[in-house]
């Protein structure tokens, strides 16, 4: 009977430890305690926007040692928080130990790896109950491809994607003027249309950087 005690222990916390495992991979990490406090922050704020009875259920999804995580802390008396945006991100980042600019990033890769440890249906049944912007965001949508560079820069795929459209826009500008510059040889010329084309690729221009 101590043997098949001691077996089910082990066996909770190998699979606890296998969702902070894949936590720490998908963030290119070797850093259980970072993948710990994501997680866990990942966990509460969901878990408190939730009502009692929908906590209940997301919690009998989850491995035992981490169902541990998910609920400390917890008043039932008080949920659900029907807290904003600003303050979700705060509260995050406070717990994971993060900046703020990468909560969105970081709950979205959470996302990923939770989904992969739950039944089809199951994560999604929880995220239903979220209002659509933090649904949005701890689902994972429009999840970024890489983290934001450390110095603040933008990823490089953001900043390939941002040069296309500024290169667009220019291209379209450049047509326009030379469009109202273009003119019979035998025609007078004419400053008004001149003008016009300058000031529309102007507009353009601002428009583009806006």
């Amino acid at each position: 009977m101590a043997h098949q005690k001691t077996g089910t222990f082990d066996h909770m916390v190998h699979t606890a430890n296998a969702m902070v495992a894949d936590i720490a991979e998908v963030f290119g990490t070797t850093d259980r305690r970072f993948a710990f406090r994501v997680l866990r922050a990942w966990l509460h704020t969901l878990r408190d926007r939730l009502t009692v009875d929908e906590a209940a259920h997301f919690a009998a999804q989850l491995p035992e040692l981490v169902r541990g995580v998910y609920y400390d802390g917890w008043n039932p008396s008080r949920v659900p928080v029907k807290y904003g945006h600003d303050e979700f991100t705060a509260r995050f980042a406070r717990e994971a130990s993060i900046p703020v600019e990468d909560v969105s990033w970081t709950a979205a890769r959470v996302s990923v790896i939770m989904q992969a440890h739950f039944s089809a249906g199951q994560l999604e049944h929880a995220l239903a109950q979220l209002p659509e912007w933090l649904r949005e965001i701890v689902a994972g949508v429009e999840m970024p491809a890489q983290r934001p560079a450390a110095d603040g820069a933008a990823p490089a795929d953001e900043r390939l994607d941002r040069l296309e459209r500024q290169l667009s826009v220019l291209t379209e500008a450049v047509r326009t003027l030379v469009h109202g510059l273009e003119q019979r040889p035998d025609a007078e010329p004419n400053e008004h249309r001149t003008a016009r084309a300058a000031r529309q690729a102007h507009e353009l221009l601002l428009a583009g950087q806006s």
